[in-house]
């Protein structure tokens, strides 16, 4: 199923003809900003025009320190008058990157992610239910108006309020949610508390977004709401949800190439990496008018699949984040990804669906602390039980992350829920 199976089902020299008629165009105005205008002549940048797309790899990167030595305006390329919104990125110290949209900007970033939702086989007889949060945060506004275009019934729910979230579903027979998976691993634990099973409830798919997790947790996730769960990719200085999705084959997300143009480089040198090597994946907007982006850094780490998809879209896809060159942990010299850790986690049916990762330091040495939620139908509390539990966590961590960690088992409920982005990791070595 297509939302638009011309753009969708092009062939590489068509798409490779239209970034560069649309890179052209976004250079053009990235150059009319106070901000791209000094980096150009810097840097020498030719804004009349590139003849191949291999020529990007000359331009000067992008990264979130830049769009906020711009703040507020600086990367604006069109008149105030045609800005019709904004929204700003969350939980960052200091300026936050803003983000600004045109009347245009914003009908084709819903029908980019129209498109997203089509492709996992949602149509406009589904109910979607919207528990992300609305506001500067794009990730409520970018599906609900996604899931408009397509012609769903949308209920924004946003965050919280689980007994609320429940009555809905069950009042309107909601098909669809977005959620974050630590919300969705909380909500299943109220439904099954309130004598429900979550599997009656009718939803078929899940939208997971928001925050980083497993593939573990993926099926976690599926298993206990017996649904399908798609990975989705997106980020504010890009939209939002949108600029990467799973197809109904969940076999990597398309990247959507008449909108971004992906390259994945060498974190350390910056060097551009072939198709099927994995580095940092970076960005460039190119069919934006108020704020064209150009090689923008995410720091997220993965690879472009070189292979073609079995669903019939040419546009290339990227697999599962790994993690981020600026959230990985450096334990006594190892470098250790939150994703590792919840990956063995979740593979455990003892372990319930909360978890967090507490560092410090103890003369001197790095110390990694898990504190692991017990899945409540599994928790016994017999002590043998529990040792057996323990060491054999500990024993698959250390052979993944090479850290010897030290596991602390919690009673069900122990650990503070999450409604909206999880906080995982603590890390008292800062303070």
């Amino acid at each position: 199923m297509y939302w638009n199976r011309e753009i969708e089902t092009a062939g590489r020299n068509e798409i490779e003809k239209l970034q560069l008629d649309r890179l052209n165009r976004a250079i053009e105005g990235a150059s009319k900003t106070s901000y791209y205008g000094k980096i150009f002549r810097e840097n020498g940048v030719n804004a009349s025009g590139i003849k191949s797309i291999k020529e990007l790899s000359l331009l000067p990167f992008t990264t979130k320190n830049d769009l906020r030595l711009s703040y507020p305006d600086g990367m604006v390329a069109v008149a105030r008058g045609e800005i019709v919104r904004m929204h700003a990125s969350s939980g960052t110290t200091g300026k936050p990157t803003v983000i600004f949209y045109t009347a245009r900007d914003i009908s084709e970033w819903a029908d980019l992610v129209a498109r997203c939702m089509t492709a996992t086989g949602t149509t406009r007889d589904d109910v979607f239910q919207n528990m992300m949060s609305y506001g500067l945060f794009t990730g409520g506004l970018g599906l609900h108006y996604g899931a408009e275009r397509l012609g769903a019934m949308v209920i924004p729910s946003a965050t919280g309020n689980s007994l609320r979230q429940i009555q809905l579903i069950q009042d309107f027979r909601t098909s669809v949610i977005h959620i974050t998976p630590s919300y969705s691993l909380h909500l299943v634990e109220v439904i099954e508390q309130n004598g429900i099973n979550p599997c009656d409830l009718g939803i078929k798919k899940a939208y997971l977004g928001a925050e980083p997790y497993s593939e573990e947790t993926r099926t976690k996730i599926e298993n206990q709401w017996g649904l399908d769960a798609y990975n989705s990719y997106g980020l504010s200085e890009m939209n939002g949800p949108g600029v990467a999705f799973e197809c109904e084959n969940k076999d990597g997300m398309h990247v959507w190439e008449d909108f971004y143009i992906p390259e994945i480089i060498n974190p350390d040198t910056g060097e551009t990496l072939p198709d099927g090597e994995e580095g940092e994946l970076v960005l460039t907007h190119i069919n934006r008018e108020a704020m064209p982006i150009i090689r923008y850094r995410t720091r997220d780490l993965t690879r472009i699949i070189p292979e073609p998809c079995g669903c019939g879209r040419t546009h290339r896809r990227i697999e599962r984040i790994k993690g981020r060159t600026d959230d990985m942990l450096i334990v006594g010299g190892v470098n250790v990804f939150p994703s590792q850790i919840e990956s063995v986690l979740m593979k455990f049916p003892e372990v319930g669906n909360n978890y967090q990762i507490v560092l410090d330091r103890q003369n001197n040495l790095d110390r990694i602390n898990i504190k692991v939620e017990l899945y409540s139908k599994m928790f016994h509390g017999e002590l043998k039980e529990l040792k057996a539990l323990n060491q054999r966590l500990v024993e698959e961590l250390r052979a993944l992350i090479v850290v010897n960690p030290r596991i602390e088992l919690l009673e069900p409920g122990s650990l503070p829920p999450s409604t909206g982005k999880a906080v995982r990791v603590i890390d008292n070595r800062k303070i």
